[in-house]
């Protein structure tokens, strides 16, 4: 068990707290939703027992959750949620300044990226006993390995969280636009090499005279059809990349970045080659990657699984769901899991009892949780999901489980991030060249994860 001094605990909390501040504007949030804070609680059920619930939900994931908390209002009339949906970045500011302050919420959800950060600080209760393994409900086989993973830290035995889904990363394909290029739109025919990929975009992408990256005749000056983007979440995009090429955010022993390796450099290095050296992306700065994709004007989208919802709204867009691109030797494609967390200072029976029936009930639910886009994290709810309306959750959930890799599980992660999504965008708009980048990266990474071991 992680044990601090309240005074420790506060002094820690407010120096992360100066920290995340510079770095909140560099966090992209997870569900891939750019809808601005909803700080105005949204309140659910009418019941005596009142429990408060954070999370960073605010894109149409969100929607679905309050949908789901309604039903577990019916069910449940004794208890009200309040509900308050705040974007990711503000979210890890608010909920650091209410642990000092002592006004922290009775539950809340952030990544499983975060339960290393906040399970050091002593604040989170210890969920063992909510799984099977601890005389709990939860079936600890019905979470795949990848996906427990997660929810551990430290040397000891505790689970710090309760997995809501697997959100990851996946591509969106133009199936008009594969046809007219002679390419077939089923996701086991998809490249496993990066020459093989390369071929593929470059016959997707098309110049004003309708010549493609293969001719010879091609004018890289005038693309009206690009067949890759760049711009999307480069952490992410590396992150899987640098794997496929056997490489790692970290060292084993956790305390060395080696982002920098030569599997790094390779995997950053192909993806820059897409832009100014076969001309299938533009850069990233200034490109509106979804925009582009609904205009027709994209044919393969990296993107997430939230962007199903997105893509049933472009009805004049044939689209459907493939696997990540795979440059290297193995696949992997990156993953996050949104996590169920409880204060550990909260002692309320009644307040507990209400908590832990809400999340049981969402998590018995999980195959309704699949209309917002993300994969359910347990086995049961994916195995049960319904192949015609949800295919995207389906396929991309089976690579997850497969060949999932998380964010580094460090205390100081978010920081590290930010760092590095400076120096790939440096890279990926012609600033730096991939080696440069990474280097100067791995620096200041290396700098902030000394830091966290003092």
């Amino acid at each position: 068990m992680f044990k601090r001094s309240s005074i420790a605990l506060t002094a820690i909390l407010v120096v992360v707290l100066m920290v995340m501040m510079s770095f909140a504007l560099t966090v992209q949030a997870q569900d891939g939703g750019d809808t601005p804070p909803t700080e105005t609680p949204s309140v659910v059920g009418a019941g005596g027992t009142q429990i408060t619930f954070w999370n960073g939900l605010t894109g149409s994931d969100g929607v679905t959750l309050i949908e789901m908390l309604n039903g577990f209002a019916e069910d449940n009339p004794d208890i009200q949620v309040i509900v308050e949906m705040i974007a990711w970045g503000p979210l890890y500011q608010k909920l650091q300044t209410a642990f000092v302050a002592g006004t922290y919420p009775d539950v809340f959800m952030l990544h499983a990226s975060e339960v290393p950060q906040y399970a050091s600080y002593g604040v989170l209760r210890d969920l063992t006993d909510q799984y099977t393994s601890g005389g709990g409900w939860l079936p600890n086989d019905d979470i795949s390995a990848i996906t427990m993973s997660g929810m551990m830290w430290g040397d000891g035995p505790e689970i710090w969280g309760i997995p809501l889904d697997n959100h990851g990363r996946g591509l969106w394909i133009n199936e008009d636009m594969f046809e007219a290029a002679g390419i077939s739109t089923d996701p086991d025919s998809a490249p496993t090499t990066y020459e093989g990929w390369v071929e593929l975009f470059q016959k997707l992408t098309l110049d004003a005279n309708g010549n493609n990256a293969l001719s010879p005749d091609f004018d890289p000056e005038n693309v009206v059809q690009w067949g890759y983007t760049v711009g999307e979440w480069p952490n992410v995009n590396f992150i899987g990349a640098l794997y496929q090429h056997g490489g790692s955010f970290l060292s084993d022993d956790g305390l060395t970045v080696t982002v920098n390796s030569e599997a790094g450099i390779t995997a950053l290095q192909q993806t820059v080659d897409l832009v100014y050296k076969y001309h299938v992306s533009p850069p990233s700065a200034g490109f509106d990657t979804w925009q582009a994709f609904g205009a027709g004007t994209v044919a393969v989208l990296p993107t997430g699984t939230w962007y199903r919802n997105q893509s049933l709204l472009q009805t004049d867009i044939h689209s459907r769901a493939w696997r990540n691109v795979q440059w290297g030797p193995h696949p992997a494609t990156w993953i996050g899991i949104h996590t169920w967390m409880v204060p550990a200072g909260l002692e309320d029976p009644e307040k507990l009892d209400a908590i832990f029936r809400m999340i049981e009930w969402v998590s018995n639910n999980q195959v309704l949780w699949a209309a917002s886009g993300q994969v359910p994290a347990r086995l049961s709810a994916q195995a049960a999901l319904d192949p015609e309306n949800y295919p995207s959750n389906i396929l991309l959930g089976q690579s997850f489980s497969e060949y999932g890799v998380q964010d580094p599980k460090t205390t100081v992660t978010q920081e590290i991030l930010g760092y590095l999504d400076a120096e790939l965008q440096n890279a990926l708009n012609g600033l730096k060249d991939p080696e440069t980048a990474l280097n100067d990266a791995a620096e200041l990474m290396q700098e902030a994860l000394d830091r966290s071991q003092m």
